[in-house]
């Protein structure tokens, strides 16, 4: 037997060092350098912070957001139900639960109870695509924990497993990319408020790192290579700093090598700390409206239901904002160099109640007259008027258009414009909507008095705000 033995270990020691010469030979070799047009970033906040943003970001402007979840069983008060009825104790919570739950209801039994029985992909997506809206972003999971798909890292608290038994992100993309010109995006929360591994990592000061390695960074690259979102919202950082995110070696990730390396955006909430300063784009805070241009791109995200994102049977019809009230947002927004990210909240059965599909419709009115004006614009010169409230301004720089967007029709039919120089024989000024040239005259120090069309109700191109197009104006 030993004497058998022999000739296999030569070859063994043969073949290692064999494998130790094509190594070294291996380590010689200069670097294969990245495909043409497509650099590496790095994990450091330095390198990915410096990443362009995809162009098709900040051309849209205009997104839905979606709170769905198990919170939208109780529906009551806010998607924060849970945590302001078990660890706050608020006395509304509590005795809502009280006198409508048995006293031993906990709150994962309201987890079969939220059915989207009447969950219908395809006519959510008619109703974005009918919104004028670009891109469209699901909570996929919010703090809570409860998955809108089947998590192989969420056992029994997904719904594929409990509740509507489907996925409802693999129903709601393939509807999205089938039926409209929408990006989809996901909204994902890092952190959940109960789960013993976040709690124990917590309690050990985030020494510990449990709870991301086995739960949150699983499901993080699920989700992309999944689903491809080309918008990835990061939320709930728990007060974990970065190093327990690995925040920026999972965006190297998905900047170098994910499948939506390319067209994928990412905001600002990737760690304690890390809101308005690191990531793609900013948003600083939720509903946050600086009123002012930025340098960096943001986002206004914000609910149509003043005091809720998830859906409320207690909201009365004066806690939503008006049309009028959103298109001013939407033009504030836009004029500022901001995207607005305007949110609705389904019922438990998976419809979109009246008020909010009426809101989505008239937006989409809205913006079929004046889209103009707010796709693919930049930020002029001046954002609003120094002379007439109300009025905001976008640009064109390559067509040499300026769009004065006013939210009130002047009674007298004469609009003082204090910005724009216009010049006689070059500068000509059309309302959207109703195309025919309009007259005006230059004023004595600066801007221009345009002469509205004189229009009856039904000859008024929209409702709740209107747009001029300044050809040649500076």
């Amino acid at each position: 037997m030993p004497a058998l033995a022999q000739p296999e270990m030569g070859v063994r020691v043969g073949l290692g060092l064999a494998l130790r010469l094509l190594l070294l030979l291996l380590l010689l070799l200069p670097a294969l350098p990245p495909a043409r047009g497509a650099p590496r970033f790095d994990p450091t906040w330095e390198s990915l912070d410096a990443r362009p943003l995809p162009a098709w970001f900040d051309q849209a402007k205009f997104g839905v957001f979606i709170h769905w979840g198990v919170f939208s069983v109780p529906s009551f008060g806010s998607e924060w139900f849970w945590w302001y009825w078990q660890k706050e104790k608020r006395k509304t919570y509590v005795d809502f639960m009280k006198n409508n739950y048995p006293s031993d209801f906990k709150y994962e039994d309201f987890g079969p109870l939220f059915t989207a029985k009447f969950f219908d992909a395809n006519q959510w997506a008619d109703i974005f695509q009918a919104s004028g809206a670009k891109y469209v972003v699901l909570t996929s999971k919010h703090h809570e924990g409860f998955t809108l798909w089947g998590s192989q890292h969420s056992w029994n608290w997904n719904a594929v497993d409990e509740g509507p038994k489907r996925d409802i992100v693999k129903e709601l993309e393939e509807a999205i990319r089938s039926r409209t010109d929408l990006r989809f995006g996901l909204y994902y929360s890092l952190f959940e408020w109960f789960h013993p591994l976040f709690l124990d990592d917590q309690s050990s000061s985030f020494q510990k790192r449990q709870f991301p390695v086995s739960k949150m960074q699983p499901e993080l690259y699920e989700l992309v290579n999944k689903y491809r979102p080309e918008v990835l919202w990061a939320d709930g950082d728990g007060g974990a700093p970065d190093y327990y995110w690995n925040s920026t070696g999972f965006l190297a990730w998905l900047y170098n090598e994910s499948p939506v390396r390319d067209t994928v955006v990412t905001n600002d909430r990737w760690a304690d700390g890390s809101i308005c300063k690191h990531g793609g784009y900013y948003t600083c805070s939720d509903r946050y409206n600086p009123g002012h241009l930025l340098p960096h791109k943001w986002e206004n995200c914000m609910t149509i239901d003043k005091f809720s994102w998830g859906y409320r049977r207690n909201a009365g019809i004066r806690d939503y904002l008006t049309i009028e009230e959103l298109v001013k947002l939407l033009v504030e927004t836009v004029s500022c160099g901001g995207n607005l990210l305007m949110n609705i909240g389904p019922t438990k059965d998976g419809t979109i109640s009246p008020i909010f599909e009426e809101r989505l419709r008239q937006m989409g009115t809205w913006l079929k007259v004046n889209g103009e004006a707010i796709y693919e614009t930049n930020a002029w010169r001046s954002q609003n008027d120094t002379v007439t409230p109300d009025v905001w301004y976008t640009s064109k720089p390559k067509e040499n258009l300026v769009y004065a967007m006013f939210l009130k029709w002047p009674t007298s039919g004469q609009l003082f414009l204090g910005q724009p120089k216009a010049t006689q024989g070059s500068t000509e000024v059309k309302l959207l909507g109703h195309g025919q040239p309009l007259k005006w005259i230059s004023l004595e120090k600066n801007g221009i008095m345009v002469e509205l069309p004189h229009l009856t109700f039904h000859q008024i191109p929209c409702k709740w705000g209107w747009a001029l197009a300044l050809t040649n104006v500076i």
